[in-house]
């Protein structure tokens, strides 16, 4: 059970984290008007994002994991080396890199698809669809932690509400100057 509440962790982080950075990209992005553009500089976040992510991961989780069965050695007075134990956590490690990474470049698709399939309002749709997806995420976190859905929907929403609004602003602006 525990497990699967990591996972769902890492996916939620990972689309999160994708959806929010290029709906920052493809907004700044899209005062230049080319679509070439916009897609070429998000699907370029995109794998950078998730990559980054996958290697953080691997860093963080390995790190905790391996520090597990340090300090499960103590007590026994043995190493774990070569034990059952140890494959789960290396295996552990690899997974939750590889979801983390996966999800991260999933929800990062999402904000591009607009400027991929439409001819126009691609922004107003790539808004639309990550705060939508946003507010989704928002609610599964919700049931997953038995805690207030609407709230937890509302929240993440509200996130990529502002922050679509903030680079939008900031790049319209600058743009203007």
């Amino acid at each position: 059970m525990e497990d699967n509440i990591e996972r769902s962790r890492y996916i939620i982080l990972g689309c999160t984290s994708g959806i929010l950075a290029i709906l920052g990209v493809v907004t700044g992005a899209s005062v230049s008007g080319d679509n070439t553009f916009i897609i070429n500089a998000a699907l370029a976040g995109a794998i950078a994002l998730s990559m980054a992510s996958g290697a953080g991961s691997f860093i963080t989780v390995g790190d905790i994991e391996l520090d597990k069965l340090s300090r499960l050695e103590k007590p026994l007075m043995r190493s774990l080396d070569n034990t059952r134990i140890e494959q789960l956590a290396k295996r552990k490690i690899k997974v939750h890199s590889l979801i983390h990474a996966a999800a991260c470049f999933a929800g990062s698709m999402l904000p591009i698809v607009p400027f991929i399939l439409l001819d126009s309002q691609q922004l107003e749709v790539s808004m639309g669809l990550s705060i939508t997806a946003l507010a989704v995420l928002g609610l599964y976190w919700g049931r997953i932690m038995k805690q207030n859905m609407v709230l937890h929907s509302i929240r993440m929403a509200g996130l990529g509400a502002l922050i679509a609004l903030t680079v939008n602003f900031f790049f319209r602006y600058i743009q203007l100057r």
